[in-house]
């Protein structure tokens, strides 16, 4: 039986070269627990959510729109919004309800808006990814993204001490990719068939991420990006 050999391309794989032979040893990462912490900015903050917390978010979260792209949702009542949030939690997840400061697109102080997580959580490889993330439509495009994020990697890289935050999303999310670029997170590539849609389809998925040493310059991205909305407002 003669076997068909395809001819080697032209165009061979070229292996990666490390980008960093001479890089240091890193520290372990600190775990991020849930109790006392808040996280404050000019127009959101951000605190560890609870089954409490259910009536809330599933008002914030009630526009079919939202999961689109997200596994878990509608939430039809108090129940399964209380049943979402607990079995976030059982994934070993730290999910965040985001609750506005100040008014913004016509949402008035005090209202939850959405919630974000940190999840795939590795102190020991000292990253994390944040994910699951929800916001109601009427504040997408506005300043709350951008100061949630800000929050988030702040804590993330200054005081866990994290060198890597990965963020990625279903490739036909495309609002989402370029929500995640305007961050300032640098494209790693497509993962390709990586996970399953709530149809039963399996996505392909958009990896984006940041590093340690990119985070000054994201940092003031994003200040910027929220000085702008505040001399708007």
């Amino acid at each position: 039986m003669t076997r068909y050999l395809a001819p080697m391309s032209e165009h061979r794989f070229v292996p990666r070269v490390d980008p960093r032979p001479d890089d240091r040893a890193w520290p372990v990462a600190t775990r991020p627990r849930a109790a006392g912490i808040v996280l404050t900015g000019e127009w959101v903050e951000l605190r560890p959510a609870t089954p409490a917390d259910a009536a809330e978010l599933r008002i914030a979260l009630q526009d079919g729109r939202i999961w689109a792209h997200i596994a878990g949702g509608p939430l039809p009542d108090d129940e399964a919004a209380r049943e979402w949030i607990v079995d976030v939690l059982s994934r070993g997840w730290l999910p965040w309800i985001i609750r506005l400061h100040r008014e913004v697109s016509g949402i008035e102080a005090g209202s939850v808006v959405g919630w974000s997580s940190f999840l795939d959580i590795a102190e020991a490889d000292a990253r994390l990814e944040i994910g699951n993330t929800a916001y109601d439509p009427q504040v997408w495009g506005s300043v709350v993204n951008p100061e949630c994020k800000l929050l988030l990697l702040t804590y993330a890289f200054e005081t866990l001490g994290m060198g890597r935050v990965q963020l990625k999303t279903d490739v036909r999310n495309q609002r989402s990719q370029e929500a995640i670029a305007r961050l300032g997170a640098t494209f790693e590539g497509v993962l390709r068939r990586y996970q399953r849609r709530v149809d039963g389809t399996v996505r392909d998925t958009v990896m984006f991420s940041i590093l340690a040493d990119e985070w000054p310059e994201v940092r003031a991205g994003l200040r910027g990006r929220i000085a702008s909305f505040n001399r708007v407002d």
